[in-house]
């Protein structure tokens, strides 16, 4: 089954594609949002889109500001200002995809995704 996501501005070309690649549908926010877009926008938009955000904004796991069970699921990548670690962490997500491919899975859920581990709340 197929994942859809609502991308974030900073996310990178290189995560869309290897997203796209494993099947899954990625919504650019470029396509849909100006980049400038206030958080509260974003994630509106991505529960219109039905889609899970994916983001590197850490604004976006703070689950009082974020409640997960208000949305689709919200997945941040935490790089941390270490690109080099974007291809682990990637790989980490990736697999966890695969093993959890119903949308289903993440409604209600915030997952932090790190290199060797992705974390629900």
């Amino acid at each position: 089954m197929s994942l859809r996501f609502f991308a974030d501005h900073c996310i990178p070309e290189s995560v869309v594609q290897s997203l796209r690649s494993a099947g899954h549908e990625v919504l650019r926010l470029k396509e849909y949002l100006p980049a400038d877009s206030i958080d509260a926008g974003v994630i509106a938009k991505a529960r219109e889109l039905d889609a899970i955000l994916l983001s590197l904004n850490g604004d976006f796991a703070d689950i009082v500001n974020f409640p997960p069970a208000e949305y689709k699921g919200i997945i941040t990548l935490q790089v941390e200002n270490h690109p080099e670690i974007l291809p682990g962490l990637l790989a980490t997500l990736t697999k966890y995809l695969s093993d959890h491919d119903n949308m289903d899975h993440y409604t209600g859920k915030l997952l932090i995704a790190e290199v060797h581990r992705i974390r629900r709340r």
